[in-house]
């Protein structure tokens, strides 16, 4: 069964726009974690808009599932962030300063060596690696030759075309998921799923280990509430 991470950024977000501490943001990973979640993701960027830097020891102090941290490796604050909580995962994302939400994957090719150093001085750490990057095979290759453990599908493309043509929109994820077996690589996709679109998209990517969802599922919890959320993504994975 592929395992359901669920990016609880948006909480923070809701918790940040008052100030204090309401929602509680750790109470909320650990009840993601009661309903089935098999991972917390999150994703802090510099201005602590969402996810405080604090968040993430909280965090790793307590939950008992896989934490999975997101977030542009060219800042050193993250860097350190990192290898001081030493999560399960670290997905390494290649944002702007400043930028709303993740909207590319990195280029492996061009910026291969830099991708080198971070997965090695990650792995070192003892920390599983994963690439986000766009369906595209060649940058799949690539990225088997930095090291990285895993890639994650940028999965947006997908997402916005799912409605028009399915057939059409899980093609280039397909091969990309082909490609990875064929170079190594474990898989992760995230990026846009939600409950509309997820059990076709598992259903025809191949060793499809993770998923990592927020916008979509904190969304859903508003009208279902957070434990029916869960089972339904959940079951959407099996």
């Amino acid at each position: 069964m592929t395992r359901l991470s669920v990016n609880i950024n948006k909480i923070a977000t809701l918790r940040n726009s008052r100030g204090g501490n309401n929602p509680n943001l750790l109470s909320a990973a650990l009840a993601c974690e009661r309903f089935g979640a098999q991972g917390i993701t999150v994703h802090p960027r510099p201005d602590e808009r969402h996810i405080r830097y604090q968040d993430v020891f909280d965090l790793k102090a307590n939950i008992q599932t896989e934490l999975n941290i997101e977030g542009n490796c060219q800042e050193q604050k993250f860097i350190d962030l990192v290898l001081a909580n030493k999560p399960a995962q670290v997905t390494l994302v290649p944002d702007a300063e400043g930028q709303l939400t993740s909207n590319h994957g990195w280029d492996t090719i061009k910026h291969q060596t830099y991708l080198k150093e971070m997965c090695a001085l990650f792995k070192d750490a003892g920390i599983r690696v994963s690439i986000f990057v766009d369906p595209v095979e060649e940058m799949i290759e690539a990225a088997a030759e930095t090291g990285t453990d895993r890639v994650e599908l940028y999965t947006e493309g997908f997402a916005s075309e799912y409605g028009f043509d399915k057939e059409a929109a899980i093609q280039p994820y397909f091969k990309a998921a082909l490609k990875a077996r064929e170079v190594g690589l474990g898989l992760n996709a995230g990026h846009d799923l939600d409950l509309n679109n997820l059990q076709y998209f598992n259903q025809h990517i191949p060793e499809l280990l993770e998923v990592s969802i927020g916008h979509a599922l904190i969304s859903d919890a508003l009208y279902l509430g957070l434990e029916e959320t869960i089972k339904r993504y959940l079951a959407c994975l099996k």
